[in-house]
């Protein structure tokens, strides 16, 4: 009796004429050069990538650490500008008019830095109310302007690439009592 399923040179793939030990030595010593030739290949890109790894680590760390570094660069001016505006009016005989156009042209100056780098002022004078870009400091009677007008900013706001950083602070318009329409606001209330 002879059993079915047991391994004959056929089943298994191997040649009964390749099977000569120095043929197979051979055959082995081949494949062992391409395993540790593999082998090679998948630690170096495993090198390769962990270095990737700690190098975008390092960029990211220096980027959050020196994000501000040109902003800060810019800002130097404004301050020299600023310094150089407080010098000048502590002189006694310091020109007013100068003064003042010191400090508007270094209002400017702070105006083009925080443009360059996407902060945007927002002064919504006469523009319908937004909650979300602004905070309502008190509502005043008004048949001028339609309610929910802002009327007067307290504080300007400013958002940073279309991001609020800080709403603008304002008075709003509501319409006014019933018998008061078309008769304005009274001073005397």
């Amino acid at each position: 009796m002879t059993d079915e399923n047991a391994a004959t040179p056929e089943s298994t793939g191997v040649d009964a004429e390749a099977g000569a030990p120095e043929a197979l030595a051979a055959e082995l010593e081949a494949l062992k050069a391409k395993a540790d030739e593999n082998w090679e290949k998948a630690v170096r890109a495993a090198a390769e990538a962990d270095n990737l790894r700690k190098r975008h680590a390092r960029e990211l760390e220096n980027a959050h650490k020196f994000a501000l570094e040109n902003f800060a660069k810019d800002l130097l001016a404004v301050r020299d500008s600023l310094e150089l505006g407080v010098h000048a009016a502590q002189d006694e005989n310091a020109d007013v008019a100068k003064l003042r156009e010191g400090a508007e042209l270094t209002l400017k100056l702070l105006s083009d830095v925080m443009s360059r780098y996407g902060i945007e002022q927002l002064d919504p004078e006469g523009q319908p109310f937004d909650p979300e870009k602004h905070q309502a400091m008190a509502m005043q009677p008004s048949d001028i302007v339609p309610p929910n007008t802002v009327l007067d900013v307290v504080q300007k706001g400013y958002q940073l690439n279309d991001r609020l950083i800080r709403p603008a602070m304002v008075m709003v318009s509501q319409a006014p009592p019933e018998g008061e329409k078309g008769q304005g606001i009274d001073e005397t209330a």
